[in-house]
């Protein structure tokens, strides 16, 4: 995915999980920040942010935050970048078959797919935490994420192929693992996922200011 009128500014703070304070061209202003995940370590006094112009001129936020660089790189942290990219590289898988956001149980599960007799799930994550080289999901507690986890279990059980995708956000970074000290349940869902038989993907990805591409074929 390519983002348009993507520019540079210094973050100062963010009073909640919605906005940001950003100083761009020399001037104080109010940005909307595209995840609502924790991101304490990402986003840091004077590092270098990068916004997307809103394509609606009358919105009270004139941009987004979707972007920060950091030692290790540059890291996306639009919450929605992952399901638009995953998009992209399902299409390039040879499905019959592709349907977003498709219910399933008591849950919407991000992907459908279906190639001859089989059909899958698929649920996408993006992972935005680093430590020392590896990835880490979840940043902040998901109930969601345990929920949706248990639903691929049932899926399996019920003859699907079931999958969980990890897009990572930034270059560098090839495994991604449950972030136990922030939300052991996803961490025991997730190993009980594996056990039924849901196949965990990693998907690295390309990463610029400007742009968000899964990088494995």
């Amino acid at each position: 995915m390519k983002y348009n009128n993507i520019v540079e500014a210094k973050f100062i703070s963010r009073p909640n999980r919605f906005i940001a304070q950003v100083e761009l061209d020399g001037e104080e202003i109010t940005v909307h920040v595209k995840n609502t995940g924790r991101c304490k370590e990402l986003l840091l006094p004077d590092r270098t942010v990068y916004l997307e112009k809103a394509s609606n001129p009358d919105r009270k936020t004139p941009y987004d935050l979707v972007a920060v660089k950091t030692p290790i790189g540059i890291i996306n942290i639009d919450s929605q970048a992952p399901n638009i990219v995953v998009k992209e590289w399902l299409k390039k898988q040879d499905y019959d078959i592709i349907i977003p956001e498709y219910t399933y149980g008591d849950s919407r599960i991000d992907f459908y797919m279906k190639k001859g007799k089989d059909e899958y799930l698929l649920e996408v994550k993006g992972c935005t935490l680093v430590k020392d080289g590896i990835g880490y999901f979840p940043d902040a507690p998901t109930t969601r994420g345990v929920k949706h986890l248990r639903e691929l279990t049932k899926a399996i059980k019920s003859g699907y192929k079931a999958m969980i995708a990890f897009v990572i956000q930034v270059e560098g970074v090839d495994e991604v693992r449950p972030n136990d000290d922030t939300h052991p349940e996803f961490g025991a869902a997730l190993a009980e996922a594996v056990k039924a038989g849901v196949q965990v993907l990693y998907l690295p990805c390309k990463v610029k200011a400007d742009e968000l591409i899964v990088s494995r074929h």
